[in-house]
C-alpha cells in the first residue's frame, strides 16, 4: 500500500499568509492528500497542528514541508522531528531545498545540508529576538513602551479562574476564552496573563 503525501505548512502569526508555501508545493508537482497548517512560532514543537500531524502520519507516508525553517527554528527540534518521523517509517521532504530524508540510509551531505540550514534558521530566530529586545529597550527609554496588552481583563481572568476551580474542563475554557494553554496555566498559577 502506498502512503499519503501529508503537508505541513506554518506561519508565525495570523496576519501572515500560507499561500507562498502552498504554491511552492504545487509548483513541485506534489498533490497533498491532507494538510496540517499552523499559525504559530517555530520556537518549539508545541504547536497544535504539528502535534496532530505527528500523530496522524503512518509508515510509508511522505511529509512534505515547503522549507526547513517551516518545520522548526531550532536545530535540536529539527533533528528530533526528522529522526522521530523517520523512525515511524515516514519520509520527510523539504521542497525548497529539494532534500528528502528517510532515515539511516540518508546521504551524509544531505544530512549536513539539513543541519546547516537548521542552524541558520536557529541563528535567524536569535537575531529576530535580539532586535525585538533592542526595539523594546529603545521604546522604553523614550517612554513609548507600555508592555503587551493582557490576554484577558482582570474581570475575565477572575471568571476563568473561578470556573477552572469549579472543575470545568481546561480545554473547554481555553477554547471559550481564546487563549493559549501557556496563558491559561500562567493565569491559574500567578493570576496574571503577562
Amino acid at each position: 500500500m502506498n502512503g499519503q503525501f501529508v503537508g505541513y505548512l506554518r506561519v508565525s502569526t495570523a496576519d501572515q499568509n500560507l499561500e507562498r508555501q502552498r504554491e511552492g508545493v504545487r509548483s513541485a508537482g506534489i498533490t497533498l492528500d491532507i494538510v496540517f497548517e499552523d499559525q504559530a512560532s517555530g520556537k518549539d514543537t508545541l504547536r497544535p497542528k504539528f502535534q496532530e500531524m505527528c500523530q496522524y502520519v503512518r509508515r510509508g507516508d511522505t511529509l512534505v514541508v515547503y522549507s526547513i525553517d517551516r518545520l522548526a527554528r531550532s536545530l535540536t527540534d529539527l533533528e528530533r522531528a526528522v529522526e522521530d518521523l523517520n523512525a515511524k517509517g515516514v519520509q520527510v521532504f523539504f521542497v525548497k531545498e529539494n532534500l528528502k530524508f528517510a532515515g539511516s540510509g540518508d546521504e551524509p551531505f544531505a544530512v549536513l545540508q539539513r543541519q546547516l540550514l537548521g542552524s541558520f534558521a536557529q541563528f535567524e530566530r536569535a537575531l529576530i529576538r535580539e532586535r525585538q529586545r533592542e526595539g523594546i529597550e529603545i521604546a522604553k527609554q523614550k517612554g513609548k513602551y507600555k508592555g503587551r496588552k493582557p490576554a484577558l481583563s482582570a474581570e475575565r481572568a477572575g471568571a476563568l479562574r473561578e470556573r477552572a476551580a469549579a472543575g470545568e474542563k481546561h480545554a473547554d475554557l481555553i477554547r471559550e476564552f481564546a487563549i493559549s494553554r501557556a496563558t491559561f496555566y500562567r493565569l491559574l498559577k500567578t493570576g496574571s496573563a503577562d
